[in-house]
């Protein structure tokens, strides 16, 4: 039995879960769910980012202490456990008391092998990205990403690890490997290591910023919050403590967003290669998700909360489109309108309608079937290896038009005999066919299809999706 390990991010405790880390973690979520139906044993892991500037001061500003901010917005990023209905094996939290010590660990490894020294230095930092921007990176003195925050300026002496080391080693692992997935995403990072590695800072004075992991042997420092939230995604599999557990699992495979390009793939490899530990397998690069044609934000009003289209449409229906109409690899537009508008024709009008006519007819007739079994389409699995979510969707939607199609064209409801029978078992064996399929993707409505042509008699229920209007 092989055995697969997938991770997403980690994200930030700083705000409400959004739109755009749903989208990772349902993904996550359909490959974990897909690699177990093909007999894979499978660790699937998520959680939570804990420490940095940004998460101490929100908890500042709400008058709290950090930890108990933390416990309160980690709880609501495992919400999303039942409200997507995920299938996640271990939800780490960085504030977690195995992780800190493996954190600790890896840095005295990485000192150990020369590659973490101490020196004052000046730099302009972007807290929304808790990441160091050089004057090439900003767009008229700011982060592109965040826009609307002011660059701090931070002027003090701290540990730095040895990027620069890693140059060639990096530039051969991407040469070697399709290690970034898009073909676009790894070029990107090629040119970026390419253009000179430049040393970055992993330590911060604990007297400015207090929230965070004590450097080993120095209790004036604690480590920069990119260093520690990386390790995770080992410290979750037993390193160092439990080594057989880590050699059976890693390397995994990693699911980031664009803006996480250069510390997943870039920064975290290079910690990597200083620790001696293999480097990741692959690493899965989304685009992100904008609203009306524009960046999500508060202020715009266009954010989107995965609980509050959850409640109105349905798990099944976020899944939906998540996985069916977002772009696998560039940045793609979300609006309710279109939302509903995919549910409506895909949902309500296509596999829900699809099911509940092929129920009606196996239910009017009394028809009773063969049990088959159904094992994954290939093209499933081809699609499914190469990231390509919006074009398996597009697979079991086209089997849905054209057993659609095929009631209208034999006129099935008015089929009668041994005709009636061999076109109503064709029917059934499409739809057993199609909720198989549909189990990784929307496991919720796959469940249902095949508990419903798996009893006799068959009945035909309620409708899966209902429509809007």
């Amino acid at each position: 039995m092989a055995k697969y390990y997938i991770t997403t991010t980690l994200p930030y405790v700083n705000d409400e879960p959004h739109i755009g880390f749903a989208l990772e973690i349902v993904r996550a979520d359909t490959l974990a769910r897909f690699h177990r139906l093909l007999g894979d044993e499978v660790f699937f892991n998520t959680g939570t980012d804990e420490h940095g500037l940004k998460i101490y001061r929100r908890a500042t500003e709400q008058g709290i202490l950090p930890q108990e901010y933390c416990d309160q917005k980690a709880k609501r990023f495992d919400d999303l456990k039942i409200a997507l209905n995920l299938s996640y094996d271990n939800f780490i939290r960085t504030t977690d008391a195995y992780h800190i010590r493996a954190a600790q660990d890896f840095w005295q490894l990485c000192a150990k092998n020369g590659d973490i020294y101490k020196k004052s230095y000046r730099v302009k930092y972007c807290v929304g990205c808790e990441l160091e921007k050089t004057d090439s990176e900003l767009n008229e003195g700011k982060c592109s990403l965040h826009p609307h925050l002011d660059l701090e300026v931070i002027e003090e002496e701290n540990y730095f690890f040895k990027f620069s080391k890693y140059q060639d080693r990096l530039l051969s692992l991407y040469k070697n490997n399709q290690f970034v997935v898009p073909d676009f995403r790894q070029k990107e990072i090629e040119n970026f290591v390419s253009g000179g590695l430049q040393d970055f800072s992993i330590s911060r004075l604990k007297e400015k910023m207090p929230w965070g992991i004590e450097v080993p042997g120095d209790s004036d420092q604690v480590m920069y919050v990119w260093f520690d939230a990386l390790v995770n995604y080992i410290s979750t599999i037993g390193w160092p403590n439990d080594e057989k557990r880590f050699k059976e699992w890693w390397p995994g495979y990693q699911i980031a967003g664009k803006d996480n390009l250069r510390q997943q793939t870039a920064m975290w490899q290079a910690m990597l290669l200083s620790a001696g530990l293999p480097n990741s397998k692959q690493i899965f690069i989304e685009g992100f998700i904008n609203s009306g044609g524009q960046k999500m934000s508060k202020s715009l009003g266009n954010v989107i909360n995965p609980f509050e289209y959850i409640m109105r449409y349905g798990t099944d229906a976020v899944r939906y489109f998540l996985l069916a109409k977002i772009n696998s690899f560039e940045d793609s537009d979300v609006t309710q309108d279109k939302f509903e508008l995919a549910y409506q024709a895909d949902l309500a009008n296509g596999l829900g309608n699809l099911v509940a006519r092929i129920a009606a007819m196996v239910e009017v007739n009394n028809f009773e079937f063969p049990v088959r079994n159904f094992q994954p389409d290939e093209r499933l699995i081809k699609k499914l290896d190469n990231y390509k979510f919006d074009e398996a969707m597009g697979i079991i939607w086209e089997k849905i038009k054209q057993t659609d199609s095929l009631i209208n064209e034999k006129q099935a409801w008015r089929l009668v005999g041994k005709e009636r029978e061999s076109v109503l078992s064709d029917l059934v064996d499409q739809i057993k066919q199609i909720g198989s399929d549909l189990q990784p993707f929307l496991p919720g409505t796959a469940e249902k299809i095949l508990k419903q042509f798996e009893q006799i008699p068959v009945v035909r229920g309620e409708n899966l999706f209902t429509r809007l209007r």
